[in-house]
């Protein structure tokens, strides 16, 4: 079952039945050979008029072309494939090197909580691509897979206390057992209330609620 943020790697005949489908994406500048460069789109949260069965997409251009946000979708069945997740020590080598303390730092959180920290935004797509996505202004957008409460608050303690010492703003969400996912910056503030992200909605739910077991029909 694709979530949000997996990465796809879409084969040129996909890419190109796409490309008929939206044809003014033809035109947008590194869109047509995006396929044949081997360059991957990441899933994204279907938006009305999407196919219910098919694979609802998307690629950020680098700042210098634009910074849009590219939404189309792939039939069922075309020749898209889930790609592994991106781990931030394997896109280590592409931060800035003044990065490199917070990510150890990072890194050791991740071992300390039992979870693997994943990347999405700009340090994702410049390590993809090797395209200029990283500026000055780049957060470090992660993603933690998190089954529990204590080991939600664990993480967030840490990254509240990392961002505050660290040299780029920490951003991202904790994606939950149903695959839905939270803001972590939300989950630390005092409201009970928060928003959740999932494939086809963004929905309310409590804190209380966020890792409770669903309940099954009889």
């Amino acid at each position: 079952m694709l979530r949000r943020h997996d990465l796809l790697r879409v084969q040129p005949t996909a890419w190109d039945a796409m490309l008929h489908c939206h044809p003014a994406l033809a035109d947008v500048p590194l869109v047509a050979s995006w396929a044949r460069l081997g360059r991957p789109v990441i899933v994204r949260r279907r938006m009305a008029g999407d196919s219910a069965d098919g694979v609802p997409a998307a690629l950020p251009l680098p700042p210098s072309y634009g910074k849009r946000r590219l939404a189309f979708g792939f039939a069922s069945g075309a020749a898209v494939a889930a790609l592994p997740p991106l781990l931030l020590r394997n896109a280590a080598t592409t931060a800035p090197s003044t990065w490199r303390p917070i990510i150890a730092a990072l890194l050791n959180l991740g071992e300390a909580v039992g979870v693997a920290p994943r990347v999405f935004g700009a340090l994702l797509w410049q390590h993809a691509t090797g395209l200029p996505y990283l500026t000055a202004r780049s957060d470090l957008d992660l993603l933690w897979s998190i089954s529990d409460k204590q080991t939600a608050a664990s993480l967030v303690e840490g990254l509240l206390r990392l961002d505050a010492e660290g040299p780029v703003r920490l951003d991202g969400e904790l994606e939950l057992p149903d695959g839905a996912a939270v803001n972590w910056r939300e989950l630390a503030q005092d409201g009970n209330q928060l928003l959740v992200k999932t494939m086809d909605t963004v929905e309310v739910r409590t804190k209380a609620s966020l890792f409770r077991a669903p309940v099954l029909a009889s």
